[in-house]
């Protein structure tokens, strides 16, 4: 029997999970955030409800993306709204109140706008790779998770494999990031994105890695076939890895959502090999977003079929539809 673990408010658009606190965050239209904690702490995520406990209005236009910040650097959400800002809001405590929710940081261009924006630890620095829709992408670092709204500009790069180069007028729609998960300290940081804009070159998925010898941010695959390249990117999501000797990465585009294969090993030019291992499709409408479970073995998505489905591969690594589920009257 299904069970409701949780009431969203009416206008409720985009939603987070955070793992580690079992809490929720969404947005909605009206520009506020609101923060779901289980309403009987201590029980499993599995068995418990969820009670909305703070809503504060963060932004004058629709927020359209929530992310939690990593749990290491406490208890903190980016709030991506219509208006292209992005602003960093943390939960405080002092002198015994209640907890409140405040402002750390905002992030806007006067001449384009965030579209989207991920998280990593690298070391003990916290890293975000913001991605415009101007085509750029910029990284910024912040050097003590403890002052949210000291961040400096590390590096800003355009989506392309081959060389920099300037587009004219390159207008993005959306875009999306995922970075890879460190497993140890000899890995280097990496992340995947993909653009829908129309600039065929920016819109592949590429992975990019860092260089720590140089200092730089390079692109190391793309993640397309020819008859691929310039597709429209609706999601990327990068897979947790528990021992496997390759990455996993998906792509969702019009075409469906490619399961992709990433290598480990560079060539002589610093290139990764990748392998399309599957194209799944039967999907109607876009993909607008992808999930991983924390073992990297079941992708959940939902589109703009409002249906959400989890894919899984069998041990001779065919993908399927394990279940769906689709939205109640």
């Amino acid at each position: 029997m299904e069970k409701s673990l949780a009431t969203l408010d009416e206008g409720t658009i985009c939603s987070s999970w955070n793992y580690c606190g079992q809490r929720l965050a969404t947005g909605s239209r009206d520009g506020t955030l609101a923060i779901f904690d289980p309403s009987n702490p201590g029980s499993s995520s599995s068995s418990s409800s969820f009670s909305r406990t703070s809503k504060n209005k963060v932004s004058e236009t629709s927020i359209i993306k929530v992310v939690w910040i990593p749990p290491e650097c406490g208890d903190a959400v980016a709030c991506i709204s219509s208006d292209g800002i992005l602003s960093l809001w943390e939960e405080t405590a002092e002198d015994g109140q209640p907890p409140q929710w405040k402002l750390c940081k905002r992030f806007e261009s006067r001449s384009s706008n965030i579209l989207d924006a991920q998280f990593a630890i690298s070391g003990s620095n916290l890293k975000m790779a913001a991605a415009f829709s101007d085509g750029h992408v910029k990284i910024f670092e912040l050097f003590d998770s403890l002052e949210l709204m000291n961040w400096q500009l590390q590096a800003e790069l355009q989506n392309v494999i081959d060389s920099v180069s300037k587009f004219g007028n390159a207008s993005c729609v959306s875009a999306s990031i995922s970075w890879s998960q460190q497993r140890g300290e000899g890995q280097h940081l990496s992340f995947a994105v993909g653009f829908n804009s129309n600039v065929p070159a920016l819109n592949s998925s590429k992975v990019w890695e860092f260089d720590p010898a140089h200092q730089r941010w390079l692109p190391v695959a793309e993640l397309a076939l020819a008859e691929d390249e310039g597709d429209h990117v609706y999601g990327v999501a990068w897979a947790p890895n528990i021992g496997r000797p390759y990455e996993i990465i998906s792509v969702a585009t019009h075409k469906g959502i490619s399961i992709w294969h990433l290598g480990s090993a560079p060539d002589l030019d610093g290139r990764l090999s990748v392998e399309k291992a599957a194209l799944l499709n039967g999907l109607e409408g876009e993909v607008w977003q992808m999930e991983w479970d924390i073992s990297g073995m079941t992708l959940a998505t939902a589109g703009g079929d409002g249906t959400i489905r989890l894919w899984q591969s069998n041990l001779n690594g065919v993908w399927h539809q394990q279940a769906a589920f689709e939205p109640t009257p």
